[in-house]
């Protein structure tokens, strides 16, 4: 059975980033590089071209910047668009605005090309990718938030069973799908059952809306908060 191809959109203001990018993402079977875009704008129209299945979006560029690209692409209503948020700038800032923008991934620009390419797929496949030094900034960011869950997001926890809401937890402190099921003592099958209920009620993309809801609602506190 023939592997489905991966399109890539790459969208970055330097020539010279785009370009290395195309290379090494063109070396991997089942992945293709369709389009290159130079700032935000013009990856919304490329977006709407060619009809990628990932976008690797760099965060500072003129114009319309990465994180308002992706707000736009994201809130289109039933949009297939995966971003995948490159920078190299590991600041506390992006990652959270980045996140609550809709990217389903962040990642250093200095990844290998190996990193880079297992970010991609992950990504397409629907879960959520962040990097380690990212991770451990994204909850110092949710640590800095108020404790007071937002009021209309809370009340969306309500329509979940208790085992979805277990299930959202662990999710939010980072498991895989394989890692819930043996922490739950169930089948993966039963865990990837559990997150698509979980995404469809709460009316998420990905996992890592999901992560981001858990820590705005209160469901998940961060360490020491």
């Amino acid at each position: 059975m023939t592997t489905p191809t991966i399109r890539v959109l790459i969208a970055d203001d330097q020539a010279m980033v785009r370009q290395g990018f195309t290379v090494l993402l063109g070396a991997e079977p089942d992945i293709e590089v369709v389009g290159q875009a130079v700032d935000g704008g013009d990856a919304i129209a490329k977006v709407a071209q060619l009809a990628p299945d990932v976008v690797l979006m760099d965060i500072r560029m003129p114009g319309i910047g990465g994180i308002e690209a992706t707000r736009r692409l994201t809130e289109e209503p039933g949009s297939p668009v995966k971003v995948l948020v490159l920078t190299t700038f590991d600041l506390d800032e992006y990652v959270y605005d980045a996140l609550r923008a809709g990217a389903s991934g962040f990642l250093l620009k200095d990844a290998s090309a190996a990193e880079l390419a297992h970010a991609v797929r992950v990504v397409a496949g629907g879960d959520a990718l962040l990097a380690p030094t990212i991770t451990k900034r994204l909850i110092a960011e949710f640590s800095r938030m108020t404790k007071a869950p937002r009021g209309p997001l809370k009340d969306r926890v309500a329509g979940l069973t208790e085992r979805e809401t277990e299930v959202l937890s662990l999710i939010a402190h980072g498991l895989s799908n394989a890692e819930i099921a043996e922490r739950l003592v169930v089948a993966e099958q039963t865990v990837k059952t559990h997150v698509s209920r979980i995404l469809v009620k709460l009316g998420l993309r990905d996992r890592t809306q999901a992560a981001v809801f858990a820590y705005e609602t209160g469901v998940v506190r961060p360490s020491g908060s």
